[in-house]
């Protein structure tokens, strides 16, 4: 019998490094609540699908609490189109009639049961809800510079008894960004507020953007200027001098609300690269941008 080759063992090293450098972060957020908002690439590629879904069973297994916010929004345009709608936007907002809420909803809903049948299926319970379920996500109607653009939610209050609920009982919650108004009106929600809003109800110890881009860069242009870690008011300096626009500009104001509300360390990831949660969470550089209240630091972090 042969024994093991240099290179085998050189393999087998490495990944003992990566779990004894793993180590001080599963201490850390044990028992934690983590909010991951699931949406862009990831949803659409198959792989990658399957690799997010993995890295959030295996946060559960090692200790922690994940929460899945998720959108839909692709799959949405596509259905409407397929309606024979055609899909209309405002300042990145869709305009949502009583027609297209309900093809939202219908999407949104098999979205959702998808997602819960993946992670079952990796020997973790889930448990699918909307925001209507308990009337956990409670809106009031979303106005951009004065137009109606229709049942789209501006996150009002959000009560988390039923997501603690299946915390409590070892599940993994899920998501779909729906909500009702006062009068029990069925509203969309933009799936970013949402997680910002869930993350901040239950005092979340992190919450997570799976996005498109490999994080807050100081050029957009260059993927060598990414940002690891942004304090708030680095996060403010850099919106106040220009540098932030487009879309990241709504993302990174979300993140920096999300602080202040009492969540630990806000992450944006790109969700295009394989087990960027876990890449991110338990790896000492990580591969996105993590917003934190200035100077916070975890107990491990502090020794250094």
């Amino acid at each position: 019998m042969s024994g093991i080759s240099k290179n085998t063992m050189d393999e087998m090293f490495m990944k003992a490094e990566t779990l004894i450098e793993a180590l001080p972060y599963i201490r850390d957020f044990n028992n934690k609540v983590v909010v991951v908002k699931y949406g862009g690439s990831a949803m659409v590629d198959k792989q990658l699908e399957e690799s997010m879904m993995k890295d959030v069973a295996l946060l559960k297994l090692v200790g922690m609490k994940p929460v899945i916010v998720h959108g839909g929004g692709k799959e949405i345009s596509k259905w409407v189109k397929l309606s024979g709608k055609e899909a209309k936007f405002v300042e990145g907002l869709r305009v949502t009639d009583a027609e297209t809420m309900e093809i939202a909803e219908m999407v949104l809903g098999k979205v959702n049961k998808h997602l819960v049948a993946m992670i079952e299926g990796l020997g973790v319970k889930a448990a699918g809800i909307s925001g209507k379920d308990g009337m956990t996500i409670k809106v009031d109607k979303k106005i951009v510079n004065g137009q109606d653009i229709g049942y789209v939610g501006d996150v009002k209050e959000v009560n988390p008894e039923l997501i603690e609920t299946l915390l409590e009982n070892d599940f993994v919650p899920v998501i779909a960004p729906i909500g009702l108004d006062e009068n029990y009106n069925t509203y969309n929600i933009n799936a970013d507020d949402a997680a910002c809003a869930v993350a901040e109800a239950l005092h979340a110890e992190k919450l997570a953007f799976m996005t498109d881009i490999e994080g807050v860069c100081k050029d957009p242009n260059d993927k060598s200027t990414l940002i690891s870690v942004l304090t708030r008011q680095g996060a403010y300096q850099m919106i106040e001098s220009g540098y932030i626009g487009g879309g990241m500009l709504p993302k990174l104001r979300n993140c920096i609300a999300a602080v202040e509300n009492g969540v630990n360390r806000v992450h944006i990831l790109d969700g295009r690269k394989e087990h960027c949660l876990l890449l991110e969470f338990f790896t000492k550089k990580g591969i996105g941008t993590a917003i934190i209240d200035d100077e916070a630091l975890y107990p491990h972090e502090k020794n250094k």
